[in-house]
């Protein structure tokens, strides 16, 4: 018998995170041998029936993975869509391992995007205490003032919530030019679309908004639409929670 917490069930089977599975389990979304389940419910991974969203659930795979996907535009992180809109799972589809996407880059967005059928290690990623930095590139139209700059780097409330400081910085020519303006925007949490907002609060219109690194994990030359593997280091890395503090006192 391998009787496991559901939640931990669905991070062993590589489909979601504990905490997504907690809040899909609390919504009634999952049900065990025909009955709705709740949070706490201990199987028996090996004889009781999971379903979520119509399927079965089964485990596929032991070997725990993460990649990196250069997420292109027009793409949701999802790997379904309702409304019949691509999605990232189409773009893994040859990876031969079913994961799911640690956090979130929007449709319009494009860039550094990891996935993995590692729980554990999403649990990681997305708790709020290791702040893996993300760098991003933001195109915006026209040319940016000091004293927008000044007020980009600077805490401000968005949606009620006081976000942290973002560190930002002008990059110049040959990166910006007279009709854009690059910047690089550095994010210790991630509030839902928060480079737009911050841009929208200084009437800058963005162009283009790219995730190029998490941590010390860079986007480098990996083509738009394609995956590779961590290596060993690399997940390691990220295990040890990025080296966060050590990353954002410098």
């Amino acid at each position: 018998m391998a009787l496991v917490r559901l939640q931990k069930y669905f991070t062993d089977c590589g489909v979601m995170s504990r905490r997504a599975a907690e809040e899909q389990i609390r919504l009634g979304k999952v049900k065990v041998n025909g009955e709705i389940a709740t949070v706490g419910t201990v199987i028996d991974a090996g004889v009781d029936k999971v379903e979520y969203g119509g399927k079965i659930i089964i485990s596929h795979c032991d070997e725990k993975i993460c990649i990196m996907l250069n997420k292109p535009r027009g793409y949701v992180t999802t790997m379904s869509d309702e409304r019949g809109r691509k999605n990232v799972s189409m773009l893994v589809e040859d990876l031969g391992v079913r994961v799911y996407p640690v956090g979130r880059l929007d449709m319009d967005s494009d860039g550094l995007l990891l996935m993995t059928n590692d729980g554990a290690l999403a649990d990681i990623l997305t708790h709020p205490k290791h702040e893996i930095p993300k760098i991003y590139r933001v195109s915006v139209r026209g040319q940016v003032s000091d004293t927008q700059l000044d007020a980009l780097n600077k805490s401000m409330v968005i949606d009620g919530y006081r976000i942290q400081p973002v560190k930002t910085v002008r990059l110049p020519f040959p990166h910006s030019t007279p009709d854009t303006t690059i910047l690089e925007m550095t994010l210790f949490e991630g509030r839902n679309r928060q480079i737009r907002k911050m841009c929208d609060t200084q009437s800058l219109k963005i162009k283009r908004l790219c995730r190029i690194s998490i941590g010390k994990l860079c986007l480098g030359k990996l083509p738009s639409g394609k995956w590779r593997r961590l290596t060993r280091s690399e997940m390691e890395y990220l295990r040890s929670g990025g080296d966060s503090k050590q990353q954002k006192g410098k």
